[in-house]
């Protein structure tokens, strides 16, 4: 199999026929621009933003509110759409760091 990504042309070996693409450009290809995200396979385009604003909503306020976290992380977008599932991670992230 050949793939065009990024203007370059790889060959690809024996693979299922029911492998993600997703692993092949990662696991195969070596490519981890592609991320696996939100418990199903995504490109991890809200990964960066989401980390970056969490890390900075938990530096100013160590144990957030519901309404804390929306109000930090409303200029993320999320192709999935798991908020209520970031949230709930905001709020554990914050569980671990005050032990």
């Amino acid at each position: 199999m050949r793939l065009h990504v990024n203007n370059h042309e790889y060959a690809v070996g024996d693979l299922d026929g029911a492998t993600p693409l997703l692993w092949v450009l990662r696991d195969e290809l070596g490519l981890l621009g592609s991320k696996y995200g939100c418990g199903i396979a995504q490109c991890g385009y809200c990964q960066a933003g989401q980390l970056m604003s969490a890390a900075a909503l938990l530096r100013q306020k160590p144990n957030p509110t519901d309404a804390d976290i929306d109000a930090a992380m409303s200029g993320n977008l999320c192709r999935c759409g798991t908020y209520p599932r970031i949230r709930k991670a905001i709020h554990a992230a914050a569980r671990s760091a005050g032990r």
